[in-house]
């Protein structure tokens, strides 16, 4: 990535040393990207949203950075009525590349770090690098919490990124369609919702859901299970472990995930795919939203 300074950082004096990583992995810490930061080919993705309305003082953002607010910047859009979808190829492209991120670079995404849904941000973004067949992608594990904690350097301003070229090469096993769930339904493929048990059970709903239930035969984890929001800290990998054990479903299983609206699902698939290393993991896109739409199709 390339980068056109147009004014002065102001931050803490930090030098960071040339960029050594032998392995991408999906999970980074404050002390390693810290380390890291402004190394050639090491993009750090903010997506935190309203930065500007905190109490940050004069240094609110995370030194070589680049922003891109999760809620505001594009990462989704509302496509035929269903909210939250991937948006089309194109259009998440230009937002990428438009960043200043390529093919070669090494994104690391950070958000808050507050509590489980709200790092499904991360995650969601996370999954979306990846389906566009982006492997060099990572989560600042406790996000910008850590990160402050760990007295990472913070500037006043940001330089603006040079457009890059940033190409894809879609990985559709990643992402389910509803006809893909209605056959999972028929195949036993392992189904798992990702919302609070309320709305599992049917006692409550989101909004943007037509109608109470869940989809037949699918289990329960719920997102919150997947973060630490007193420690800002992802599952372990043990943890993940005895969460996917305890509702029956096998480590190397297919499974799909969904929630409303892909967002707390991505924080299930990330902790069964990324984490747990079930590489026939999903993710239902359209989610509850999208699969209500049509009263024909089965809820329990």
């Amino acid at each position: 990535m390339r980068l056109a300074f147009t004014a002065l950082a102001v931050a803490a004096a930090f030098t960071a040393p040339a960029f050594a990583q032998t392995e991408i992995t999906p999970l980074v810490d404050a002390q390693w990207l810290t380390a890291n930061a402004g190394a050639e080919n090491l993009v750090i993705l903010d997506i935190r949203d309203n930065i500007e309305g905190t109490d940050l003082g004069d240094l609110p953002y995370v030194a070589n950075s680049v922003v891109a607010p999760y809620a505001g910047a594009g990462w989704r859009t509302e496509l035929d009525g269903v909210p939250g979808m991937m948006p089309p190829v194109e259009q998440i492209t230009a937002l990428i590349a438009g960043l200043g991120i390529d093919n070669d670079d090494h994104v690391v995404i950070v958000p808050w770090g507050t509590d489980s849904s709200e790092i499904g941000s991360a995650t969601r973004v996370y999954w979306t690098f990846k389906y566009l067949g982006h492997d060099e992608v990572s989560i600042l594990d406790g996000g910008w919490r850590q990160y402050d904690a760990a007295g990472g350097e913070r500037v006043a301003e940001l330089a603006q990124p040079e457009p890059a070229e940033f190409t894809v090469d879609l990985q559709e096993n990643l992402l389910a369609t509803t006809d893909e769930v209605l056959a999972a339904l028929e195949s036993g493929v392992a189904l798992v919702d990702g919302r609070p048990l309320e709305q599992y059970e049917g006692q409550s709903k989101s909004p943007v859901v037509a109608s109470l239930g869940t989809i037949p035969g699918a289990v329960n984890i719920p997102h919150s299970n997947f973060y630490s929001a007193e420690y800002a800290r992802f599952a372990q990998p043990e943890t993940v472990a005895a969460l996917v054990e305890a509702v029956g479903v096998t480590s190397d299983e297919e499974n799909i995930s969904f929630c409303n609206t892909g967002h707390w699902a991505s924080v299930a698939w990330f902790g069964l795919s990324e984490i747990l290393g079930n590489k026939h993991s999903s993710m239902y896109d359209g989610s509850m939203a999208e699969w209500t739409e049509d009263p024909a199709r089965p809820l329990q």
